[in-house]
């Protein structure tokens, strides 16, 4: 069966991974057939059209439009957390001059209540810009692809103590499930506005602490600041392993491109004549979604040679995680 590719991409567009699938009746002549009322999640919708499912009762019999009777309903909500560090400084006066105090991170941790506090008056501030503002949050300012726009319903700045420390938290509305590169861009727009939108305001605020301590609040920083979703952030071995994505040069003419887990390379849009530049936008976001020499080494690795061989092992980079540049390995 042909189908036609504008007609699968809105089948894709509308009918997103996690749609839940009710079944009317199947017309096919399966010997075992799905019974009526049957309730499942869609996986995926393949090249033919059909729309595979994983249905509740732990079966996976896909369904062909115009032969099966069925009905698609969006997938649930779910909250996606994006993990940032964040800081707390103050002003103090050592010998008739004003400096600029940086807390530790625990300590800027026991005044979590007021920062969260003061995140939610600038959540009510952009509320009272208009209803998409208030409906979408940051993603009211989105201009990224349809897709992501589509899928991430809203997102808001908020706070969080874990193990000890405080976090900034961009707390994400989603329906359906982003891939790799969607997550990438995502994260990459809410960096620009930790940085130079709403959180470039927020941290301009003065916040009124006990003792009549005033202090400011910063979701971004210049140095080792990173944004990674709430299973990566906290797990402790995720170094250990192979992230979804990473971006890399490639080392016979030094073009930007990113590497899924799993797949080969894609050449990166923001790919310049220059060797130099792409290295370090590599460098960049892989350092802003956690991702060390090693793993980066270790995608290249499995990209080129297999992703169940020694290459796709980040612990085979361990000694060498430090070098600016791709080893040459050889893994035959």
């Amino acid at each position: 069966m042909s189908i036609q590719k504008e007609w699968l991409e809105f089948l894709r567009e509308q009918y997103p991974v996690g749609s839940r699938i009710k079944l009317r009746e199947m017309g096919s002549d399966d010997p075992c057939p799905i019974k009526p009322g049957s309730m499942g999640s869609l996986r995926c919708i393949d090249d033919s059209g059909t729309f595979h499912v994983a249905w509740d009762d732990g079966r996976g019999l896909g369904l062909v439009m115009g032969q099966d009777s069925f009905t698609v309903s969006p997938p649930p909500l779910q909250t996606l957390k994006l993990y940032m560090p964040m800081t707390a400084t103050y002003y103090d006066e050592e010998d008739g001059r004003e400096q600029d105090i940086t807390m530790d991170p625990r300590e800027a941790a026991e005044y979590a209540p007021q920062i969260i506090n003061a995140l939610q008056s600038e959540r009510r501030w952009l509320e009272n810009e208009g209803p998409e503002e208030a409906e979408r949050g940051l993603m009211a300012y989105f201009d990224g692809p349809d897709s992501i726009d589509q899928k991430v319903q809203s997102c808001f700045f908020n706070a969080e103590v874990r193990e000890g420390r405080l976090w900034g938290v961009a707390e994400c509305k989603v329906r359906g499930e982003l891939t790799p590169l969607e997550l990438q861009i995502l994260t990459d727009e809410i960096g620009g506005q930790a940085s130079d939108g709403i959180g470039e305001s927020f941290e301009q605020r003065e916040i009124r602490v006990d003792g009549g301590l005033e202090i400011y609040a910063h979701l971004w920083q210049s140095k080792s600041w990173s944004i990674m979703p709430e299973q990566d952030r906290f797990d402790p071995r995720f170094s250990e392993r192979l992230p979804d994505m990473c971006f890399t040069v490639l080392p016979e003419d030094g073009s930007l491109v990113y590497i899924i887990k799993g797949s080969g390379y894609q050449r990166s849009e923001e790919s310049s004549e220059q060797p130099g530049v792409n290295r370090h936008l590599a460098d960049l976001y892989n350092r802003e979604r956690g991702i060390s020499k090693a793993q980066e080494q270790a995608m290249m690795g499995g990209c080129l040679h297999s992703w169940d061989s020694p290459a796709a092992d980040p612990k085979t980079y361990e000694q060498a995680a430090a070098l600016p540049q791709m080893g040459g390995m050889d893994f035959a």
